[in-house]
């Protein structure tokens, strides 16, 4: 019986990845991350059906510019979480792997 070779699938993206500079590709990794945030907490405030002007303690300014924010002190998001009645865990892990340490938990 002949040996069938497998061949291992590699993603498009992760190609792309491979061809960039590691410095660029770590910049652009960031940049998408800090924009995920953002559309996270939009999304987010949309799911508990508030609007920016809803949000207690902030005016819909700024809510406005915290969901376009690049950077959010822990302190703002949590009072913003607890506006839609929700707490925050932060957990610390090392990389690549699956064991977690709880840091922070409001």
């Amino acid at each position: 019986m002949a040996k069938t070779k497998v061949l291992k699938k590699t993603h498009p993206i992760s190609k792309l990845d491979a061809k960039m500079n590691p410095a660029v590709l770590a910049k652009a990794k960031k940049m998408a991350e800090e924009e995920s945030l953002n559309i996270r907490l939009a999304i987010l405030r949309e799911k508990y059906g508030k609007k920016q002007s809803e949000i207690s303690n902030f005016t819909q300014t700024a809510v406005s510019k915290l969901e376009n924010r690049k950077n959010i002190r822990i302190s703002t998001l949590i009072d913003y979480l607890d506006s839609l009645g929700m707490g925050l865990e932060i957990t610390a892990r090392p990389r690549n792997s699956a064991k977690k340490e709880l840091l922070l938990r409001v």
